[in-house]
C-alpha cells in the first residue's frame, strides 16, 4: 500500500497540480495581475481552512453533494439499466439508438430553464439536470461493454442451464463492469461541473451559489474558496470511485 501511494504515478499526478500553484503564486508576486483580482494561493487556501469549520460553509458542501449524488445515481442506475436493456433486446435497442443520437449531443444546460419552469428552483430541477448531463456516458459506455461480451460465455451459460435474466446478471453485467466504471467516472465528473453550474445560474444556496455571492461582492478570496473546494471533491470522489474500481475489477487484467 505504501509503495502504492509513493509510486511515481502519484508524483506525476501531483506535480502538475504543484506547477499550476508555482505559476498562480508567480502571477501574483511578479506583477503580473493585481492581487485584489488574482489573491495569493497562499490567502485562499487559508481561507478555505478557516471556512472548512464554519457550519454556514459546511451546509454549502452538503447542499451541493447531495444534488451531486442525487443526480449521479439517478444516472448510473437508469444508465446500467437502459445500456444493458439495449444490448440484450434488439427492440429496445431499436428505440433507444435514435433517442440518444438525438439528444446526446444536445447541452443539457439548454434544459434547464425549462426544468426551473417544471421543477421550481430547489433541488429537483439541478438534481434532474446532472441525472441528464452524467446519464448518456454512462449508458454509452455500458451499451459498449454488455455488447462486446463474449459470445462463448453466454453460450456456455445457456448450455449449463441458466436462466436468460440471471445470465444478465451473472454473465453480462460482471464482464462488462470495466467499460461501466469507465462511464461512471467519466458521469462523475460531468456531474461535479454540471451541479456547479446551474448552482452559479440560480441557486440560493451551494458551493456555485457561495461563488456568485463573492463575485458580486467582490470578495476576491471568497470566490475562489468554493471553486478550490469543488476541485478538491471532485479530486477525493475520482480517487474513492478509482479505489472501487480496482476493488471490483481485481480479478481483471486491465485493472
Amino acid at each position: 500500500m505504501m509503495s502504492r501511494f509513493f509510486s511515481p504515478n502519484v508524483f506525476l499526478g501531483i506535480a502538475p497540480i504543484v506547477l499550476v500553484i508555482a505559476v498562480w503564486q508567480g502571477l501574483v508576486s511578479f506583477g503580473f495581475a493585481p492581487a485584489v483580482l488574482l489573491p495569493p494561493p497562499g490567502f485562499v487556501f487559508g481561507r478555505l481552512l478557516q471556512q472548512l469549520v464554519t457550519f454556514a460553509f459546511q451546509q454549502e458542501i452538503a447542499a451541493t453533494l447531495i444534488r451531486l449524488f442525487a443526480g449521479f445515481a439517478i444516472a448510473v442506475v437508469l444508465g446500467v439499466s437502459i445500456g444493458i436493456a439495449a444490448a440484450a433486446n434488439p427492440a429496445i435497442n431499436a428505440v433507444v439508438r435514435p433517442i440518444v443520437r438525438v439528444l446526446a449531443p444536445l447541452p443539457k444546460v439548454a434544459l434547464y430553464p425549462a426544468l426551473l419552469l417544471l421543477l421550481g428552483f430547489g433541488h429537483g430541477s439541478k438534481i434532474t439536470l446532472v441525472a441528464a448531463d452524467a446519464l448518456f456516458p454512462i449508458l454509452l459506455s455500458t451499451y459498449y461493454g454488455a455488447s462486446t461480451v463474449e459470445q462463448k460465455l453466454i453460450w456456455s451459460a445457456m448450455a449449463a442451464g441458466t436462466p436468460r435474466y440471471e445470465i444478465l446478471f451473472k454473465v453480462v453485467l460482471p464482464a462488462a463492469m470495466p467499460s461501466i466504471l469507465t462511464g461512471c467516472r467519466i458521469g462523475l465528473v460531468i456531474s461535479c461541473i454540471v451541479v456547479f453550474l446551474a448552482e452559479m445560474i440560480t441557486s440560493t444556496d451551494g458551493l456555485g451559489h457561495a461563488l456568485v455571492t463573492a463575485a458580486r461582492t467582490f470578495q476576491a478570496v471568497d470566490m475562489f474558496v468554493p471553486l478550490i473546494t469543488i476541485s478538491l471533491l471532485g479530486l477525493i470522489l475520482n480517487g474513492l470511485l478509482g479505489a472501487l474500481r480496482l476493488y471490483l475489477l481485481r480479478g481483471f487484467p486491465e485493472a
